[in-house]
């Protein structure tokens, strides 16, 4: 029997649109059971909240539980190795950090090529990072301080979580764009560092605001500059480095992320849900508690800021000689 031609094209197109439908019913079906988010920080940590607040919201929304699995440990890489060894079928999620974008330049990693292997789905919250010094250092401003360490290569010594974390290459953006010599010191965690610039055994600590704004505000630690490009709501009244440093952008950043090769239909679906958790007051408010400021945008927005992240501190790690701790 011979079809008509009009008949073989319908059947044609039917042919090209049923995978398509398929994945769209299969995306909006999406999830028919529990979800897996992984996460390279130990339970109780700024990005441990964050992805129980995101978990929690995306359960709601989507009916289905999304379980926090904390696989703490070098920096993050172990729970994206768990990541990109699990199917690409959006249950198994990651939550990515600014360490991922670092990490690429200080770490060797055989078994993780995070751009390669990690779709990004949506970018989340903003931490920004305070510089802050002990009361006894005569510098009050950021332009003080940059003064004082010019006048005193090498002699100020600033501790910071590990060589790869955000806070301490964020001392060494802040050397490569000023000019000036600190001594950047890594501690195992922001904590150790912490006491040691309250004691006076350091000049000086960069960590997150939730770490240091009780002691900034009780004054054993100066607050000079924030590290994002605009300020913190719980400490509205300190400047950014960006004011005197055209420019310095550095931060602790979370986003969710999934095994590249997950639909995109599911990717986008997911990134609806998380932007809409971001716009919602109440999760705001709570982000800001944590110090934090919401990041919305597109998995190409996410992707591209990935990018743009990856190479400026590649940029940074080369210029300083960073090397893993």
């Amino acid at each position: 029997m011979k079809l008509p031609r009009r008949r073989i094209l319908h059947l044609a197109a039917a042919a090209v649109a049923a995978p398509a439908l398929s994945r769209v019913a299969q995306a909006q079906a999406y999830p028919t059971r529990p979800v897996r988010i992984l996460v390279g920080a130990v339970p109780g940590s700024a990005p441990d909240v964050i992805a129980r607040l995101i978990g929690q919201w995306l359960a709601e929304r989507l009916g289905k539980p999304f379980v926090i699995e904390n696989r703490e440990g070098a920096n993050g890489t172990l729970a994206a190795e768990v990541a990109v060894r699990s199917p690409a079928d959006g249950y198994v999620l990651l939550l990515v950090s600014a360490s991922y974008t670092i990490d690429p330049s200080v770490f060797d990693t055989p078994n993780l090529n995070f751009r390669r292997d990690i779709a990004p789905i949506a970018s989340a919250v903003r931490l920004p990072a305070v510089i802050a010094v002990n009361p006894s250092l005569p510098a009050k401003t950021i332009a003080e301080f940059i003064a004082h360490a010019k006048a005193n290569p090498g002699k100020i010594n600033i501790g910071a979580p590990g060589s790869g974390s955000p806070q301490f290459v964020a001392g060494e953006l802040f050397m490569m764009m000023t000019g000036a010599k600190l001594a950047m010191i890594p501690y195992r965690g922001g904590p150790p560092a912490l006491t040691d610039a309250i004691s006076g055994q350091i000049q000086g600590v960069i960590g997150t605001v939730l770490l240091l704004i009780d002691h900034v505000r009780s004054g054993s630690l100066r607050a000079l500059a924030v590290t994002t490009t605009a300020r913190s709501e719980l400490l509205p009244d300190v400047p950014t480095v960006a004011d005197t440093v055209p420019g310095f952008d550095a931060n602790q950043w979370i986003g969710i992320g999934t095994p590249r090769g997950t639909p995109p239909e599911i990717i986008e679906r997911l990134n609806v849900e998380i932007n809409a958790a971001l716009a919602d007051p109440t999760m705001k408010a709570r982000i800001a508690g944590l110090g934090g400021m919401v990041l919305p945008g597109t998995p190409a927005d996410f992707g591209r800021f990935i990018a743009d992240e990856t190479e400026k501190w590649a940029k940074v790690v080369k210029f300083s000689g960073v090397k893993a701790d």
